[in-house]
């Protein structure tokens, strides 16, 4: 089948942190709701899933970029408007989670976060805003996390301090584009299950993973973890028409774990 229907018909969206986990579940369902899109990782793995999507009938392009690097996000920029002609959409999904103790890590493990998770959403947009405006306007999503608002667990610094800061540059990237018609929202995920809380779990109990993901969920007020392909489709609303009169908000996907009320976990 091909994507050629959806609220994202028509788009070109450019994802990055595209091979796994959210990423993945945002590239999958922009696919389906009818966007052509640039998937854009380090690793190969990239390459492997967007020719997945196109096996399965959708425009998808893979493309190696580390988004730690300006010139690489130019790169990627340019890759999808030479392959698709424009741009309508970002999504700055990459961005990494190392738990570490704050007096005993050295600056390298904060200097990480800081340029995956901060200057990685930076340089993306920086590249890619400039294309959103030639075609009159469009879309940015970035995704934060309910651990910028709300820290769950020790070691957590280096990650929360970034994904705090993403919630700031949103809102001011919405003010300053509002006039060209660019809006800027960003997602804050709970616990979803990705391959990073499965290897938490299968570290936290190695004999019986499914126990601790089993554990996550009975603090979440809904009794499950969320998954990448809902974050995706509150992404494809977001970076849709549907959402046109909303910039700079950010939206809890979390199951209810963060409520006042409840035990709160964030991930």
């Amino acid at each position: 089948m091909t994507g050629n229907a959806g609220k994202l018909s028509g788009k070109v969206a450019v994802v990055t942190g595209a091979s796994k986990g959210i990423g993945a579940g945002i590239a999958g369902v922009f696919a389906r709701q009818g966007a052509k899109v640039v998937l854009a990782a380090r690793g190969t793995g990239v390459l492997d899933y967007a020719q997945a999507l196109r096996d399965a009938g959708y425009e998808a392009t893979g493309v190696q970029c580390d988004v730690s690097d300006y010139q690489s996000c130019v790169a990627l920029a340019a890759k999808a408007v030479e392959t698709y002609g424009r741009i309508d959409v970002l999504d700055c999904n990459a961005g990494i989670c190392v738990l570490g103790d704050f007096l005993t890590s050295d600056d390298s493990w904060r200097d990480a976060h800081i340029d995956v998770n901060i200057k990685g959403a930076w340089n993306a947009c920086k590249a890619v805003i400039p294309e959103i405006i030639k075609v009159g306007g469009g879309s940015v999503v970035i995704t934060s996390s309910v651990t910028g608002d709300m820290v769950a667990d020790p070691g957590e610094a280096a990650y929360a301090m970034t994904k705090a800061a993403l919630v700031g540059l949103t809102k001011a990237l919405a003010r300053e584009f509002a006039d060209r018609n660019v809006r800027v929202n960003c997602i804050c995920p709970g616990y979803i299950r990705t391959p990073l809380v499965e290897g938490m779990a299968k570290q936290s109990d190695p004999d019986d993973p499914e126990r601790a993901i089993g554990a996550i969920a009975s603090a979440v007020p809904l009794g499950r973890l969320g998954t990448p392909e809902e974050c995706g489709e509150l992404c494809a609303f977001l970076a849709s028409d549907e959402a046109s009169y909303l910039t700079g908000t950010q939206v809890v996907i979390d199951g209810g774990s963060t409520l006042p009320e409840t035990t709160s976990m964030g991930q």
